[in-house]
C-alpha cells in the first residue's frame, strides 16, 4: 500500500499530475450547470484530501533526506561523502537504507 501511495504522490507532484488534477477540476466546474452541484462539491473535497496527502508524503520524503544529510555531516565533518547529494530524489526505501547505514556508522565510530 505504501508503494502505491508514493507512486500516486510522485505522479501528482509532477507537471502531468498537476494537469490531470486541473483537468478534473475544469470537468467538475462544467458539470455545475447540469444540476450536479453535490457531485462537484464531493469531487473537489476528495481532490483537496488527495492533494493534502501528496503534500504530506512529499514532505516526509524531503524531511527524511534532510535528516540523512545532516547525520552525514555530523558523522564525517572532515570527509563528507557525495553519495547523499540528491538523496531527496530517491525512493523512500533508498532514503531509509542510507539513513540506517549512516546511523550504524555513527554508532560504530
Amino acid at each position: 500500500m505504501n508503494r502505491f501511495l508514493f507512486l500516486i504522490a510522485d505522479f501528482l507532484a509532477r507537471p502531468p499530475g498537476f494537469y490531470f488534477v486541473l483537468a478534473a477540476m475544469v470537468l467538475c466546474t462544467l458539470l455545475v450547470p447540469f444540476g450536479l452541484t453535490n457531485v462537484v462539491t464531493y469531487a473537489l473535497s476528495v481532490a483537496a484530501i488527495i492533494i493534502t496527502g501528496v503534500v504530506l508524503i512529499q514532505g516526509y520524503r524531503d524531511t527524511s533526506a534532510i535528516h540523512a544529510k545532516l547525520d552525514e555531516i555530523i558523522v564525517a565533518l572532515d570527509e563528507t561523502r557525495n553519495d547523499v547529494v540528491g538523496l531527496e530524489h530517491g525512493q523512500p526505501h533508498e532514503i531509509d537504507e542510507k539513513l540506517a547505514e549512516i546511523e550504524a556508522e555513527a554508532k560504530a565510530g
